[in-house]
């Protein structure tokens, strides 16, 4: 089936800001790093070096199963596994934290893989061990392409590419390779912000440049197109469908919002949802819980996939990130974060997230947080008794993998694995575009590590 596993995604994601945290009694500190990612790795005699810390694991390597669940598994914030990297890395005190130093990188973990791009380079690993699987260049594009996503699904990760063009325009193609070799599947057309939704083995569903097509991977046919209209509409995935606005120009335009398009990702079934008035009020948002956000300038909106009608409102928020454990999504309202049902927009008792906005995620009631710089840790803020309750070893200039789609990215939606990117040692200062201000360190140990959230 075209199927998906994943919680949800905003074409048009509103700037989400992230924080650091310092300990119990310091100042809670805002850091904005939505639009930040990273991630890299090359084999040869590193092989062997992998392979002996695989047999005998030491430190803080414990390889043990995410869904391990005897006395002896690994407690939350442990580190699960970390691999020292080859590439160029950098890294600065702020909020950036290990990035990659010539552009940006890409990570996603889930379904038994660790997957990471970066220029036209993709690296696997195994979710649970960390290790290596296999390292692919990607092909076929012209000089100056380079991935801006990946993706991990059941047997298959996928990772789009902009195309680079003479006219110093770009495309999209979604790259489709299989999970556990890195043989490469197919390739097909996609959307500037889209790509794929939904992959498996056997099929994937892509938001194309002018539609959503489900394609068998085997023979590269189309099974199922819906034609969408002008380009660039936003789009949201809430459990097993896609949702697609109708728009007269698109995402890009501004004309209202005059229907939604919901797809069923694993039939192609397509049904409209229309408001009760002319349009939906402002810009889709997100999706969750048998309901669409939309977001604009006085608040949240929010409407019923069944029926398309307002079942409620929120002045002046702003949707930031859905707990997938307790079906709560958290919103900013004037400079909190607050807790609320994905329904009503009703306040959810316990879940009022004192300080500055924005998050690294919510899964079951604990808010993820980095501190920055070279004596990072992460940490778990128990949302409802307003506490940290577990910090992680010095994770020193931690970066946290992020996907425009909220697919993508460090988190495993379906367990508590994170994967962060690290800098055991730094060396001399270094100007560079992938810093802010232009300048920060030579990496000159880039680790990746994953943590049990």
């Amino acid at each position: 089936m075209c199927g998906n596993w994943r919680q949800r995604y905003s074409a048009n994601d509103l700037p989400q800001r992230e924080r650091g945290h310092a300990p119990p009694t310091a100042t809670v500190a805002a850091v904005k790093l939505r639009w930040l990612l990273s991630a890299p790795v090359r084999r040869g005699a590193l092989g062997l070096i992998l392979v002996a810390v695989v047999l005998f694991p030491g430190g803080a390597a414990a390889l043990r199963s995410k869904t391990c669940r005897e006395p002896g598994c690994p407690a939350h914030g442990a580190v699960i596994w970390s691999r020292v990297l080859t590439g160029s890395w950098q890294v600065q005190n702020g909020a950036e934290g290990t990035v990659y130093g010539d552009g940006q990188a890409y990570a996603a973990i889930g379904s038994g893989v660790a997957a990471i791009g970066f220029g036209l380079t993709l690296d696997a690993y195994d979710e649970a061990t960390g290790f290596p699987r296999w390292t692919a260049a990607l092909a076929g594009v012209p000089l100056g392409s380079t991935i801006v996503s990946v993706r991990a699904w059941p047997g298959v990760v996928t990772a789009g590419v902009s195309v680079a063009d003479a006219g110093a325009t770009a495309s999209r193609e979604e790259f489709v390779l299989n999970a556990a070799t890195g043989k490469q599947i197919a390739v097909y057309p996609a959307a500037s912000l889209g790509g794929a939704v939904s992959a498996n083995r056997t099929r994937t569903v892509v938001v194309g440049p002018d539609g959503v097509t489900c394609y068998a991977n085997s023979s590269r046919k189309v099974l199922w197109r819906h034609l969408t209209g002008a380009s660039g509409q936003a789009w949201e995935v809430d459990g097993s469908d896609l949702y697609v606005t109708v728009s007269a120009t698109g995402e890009a335009g501004t004309a209202p919002v005059t229907a939604v398009r919901q797809i069923s990702l694993k039939t192609g079934a397509q049904r409209w949802i229309r408001p009760d008035g002319r349009s939906f009020a402002g810009r889709l948002s997100g999706a969750a819980d048998g309901s669409l956000f939309f977001s604009g300038e006085s608040g949240l909106s929010i409407y019923s996939t069944a029926t398309g009608r307002l079942t409620g409102y929120r002045a002046h928020a702003v949707p930031e990130v859905v707990d997938p454990v307790q079906q709560v999504l958290y919103v900013e309202v004037n400079g909190a974060l607050l807790g609320i049902d994905p329904v009503t927009g009703h306040n959810e008792r316990g879940t009022s997230y004192p300080g500055p906005p924005g998050t690294y995620g919510v899964r079951g009631g604990v808010a993820l947080g980095l501190d920055p710089g070279a004596d990072g840790a992460a940490w778990g803020y128990r949302i409802a008794r307003k506490h940290v309750s577990w910090t992680s070893r010095v994770l020193p200039w931690p970066h946290f993998f992020v996907d425009l789609s909220g697919i993508g990215g460090s988190v495993d939606p379906s367990s508590g694995m994170v994967l962060l990117m690290t800098c055991g040692k730094a060396g001399g200062v270094v100007q560079s575009r992938a810093m802010a201000g232009g300048a920060g360190q030579v990496c000159l140990r880039p680790t990746l590590v994953a943590i049990q959230r």
